[in-house]
């Protein structure tokens, strides 16, 4: 199992204040969860981590709690309201108004007016407890399953762990129903908009508890990534997330793809398609050596990928091949959206970029 510390939140820098006699006395520790993000005119160009489209408008999250938004496609960007200061991954919005965000210490927000302003509807200090009761009753009922009590077992370890279980992934289905994924098999469904949250960890063929860093739906499929060669599956009839066959043991960060047709991309540049929901996989050549870390599709349906270091690929066959194409200087992405404009927005450590509407290659 991977080590968490990938995953740790950023260090929030305590000032100290000045007693009245000119000694220094220890600053009163304030969690992350209670700190409203600090606004701030370099937000825009601080490490971002997700990018998706709230209707006419793009949204960015990332570190220490930021939220920017653009209603210009990428031009201009403002700070949202967030009530924290934690590290947020992951955001999806179903409809232009209703956004989710996940990040570390267990945050999910939720946003109603399109990304200005966001609300806690779940935070690391209470998910020990909520996985806790949910599989305490289900032990209850069924004294003669032993899943149940091991499952309430580690629903107590998280509570006394605290708050300090990442969440990597989320992805809502529409304004009603939708999940988020972490860390150590964490994953929560939701049927009534996030007023309520229920654990799956039983729901998943994933036994060793690996990491979820990714869930997306893919037309009428939904799909989670993870590490160790992980890929799951949601199975309706079943209902649960069920394995299917990997062609690469390292890590997956993310699936794309259009009905039909599904992309895996991961660690070292791996990347795998699939023509039958996922069931077999055709390891694809990017010619790279660094990690895939983010990918769309652009108006006309070609894919794009980008890697770490910032590399940008194309496809024109659907997945079967990809192209190097030309760029400005590399710099690291970690989430990539095509505007309206045929542009891409790439954000990562250094912030938002918006790269201008390409050609095609010659």
């Amino acid at each position: 199992m991977a080590s968490l510390n990938k995953y740790a939140p950023w260090a929030l820098a305590i000032t100290l204040a000045l007693g009245g006699t000119g000694g220094v006395a220890r600053a009163a520790y304030v969690d992350v969860l209670d700190l409203p993000a600090r606004p701030s005119a370099l937000a825009v160009h601080s490490a971002l981590r997700d990018v998706a489209r709230a209707g006419e408008r793009l949204v960015a999250v990332g570190a220490r709690g930021h939220i920017v938004y653009s209603d210009n496609q990428g031009q201009d960007w403002h700070q949202a309201n967030v009530p924290v200061s934690a590290d947020l991954n992951a955001l999806a919005f179903p409809t232009p108004e209703d956004g989710w965000a996940v990040g570390n210490d267990g945050v999910i927000l939720h946003s109603r007016d399109g990304g200005v302003n966001w609300a806690v509807q779940l935070d690391g200090r209470k998910i020990g407890a909520l996985v806790a009761a949910h599989y305490q009753a289900l032990a209850k009922a069924h004294p003669d399953d032993e899943q149940w009590a091991q499952f309430a077992a580690e629903g107590q370890r998280l509570e006394e762990e605290g708050a300090d279980k990442p969440f990597l992934g989320v992805c809502f289905i529409d304004a009603r129903h939708g999940y988020a994924v972490g860390v150590f098999n964490l994953i929560l469904r939701t049927d009534d908009g996030g007023a309520s949250w229920v654990p799956m960890q039983d729901r998943t063929d994933n036994p060793q508890g690996l990491h979820l860093n990714a869930i997306r739906a893919v037309g009428d499929d939904l799909y989670v990534a993870g590490e160790q060669g992980l890929l799951l599956k949601w199975n309706a009839q079943q209902q649960r997330f069920v394995a299917l066959p990997s062609p690469y043991q390292g890590t997956w960060f993310g699936i794309l793809g259009k009905p039909g047709e599904v992309l895996a991309y991961g660690l070292r540049g791996h990347l795998a398609r699939s023509l039958d929901g996922g069931q077999s996989w055709t390891k694809v050549d990017t010619g790279l050596g660094q990690s895939i870390t983010a990918a769309t599709l652009d108006n006309s349906g070609d894919y794009w990928l980008f890697s770490q270091a910032g590399h940008v690929l194309r496809s024109h066959d659907g997945g079967l091949s990809f192209a190097l194409q030309a760029q400005v200087p590399l710099a690291p992405v970690a989430g990539a959206l095509q505007t309206h404009g045929n542009g891409t927005v790439l954000v990562g450590e250094r912030g938002v970029r918006v790269l201008p509407a390409r050609q095609d290659p010659q």
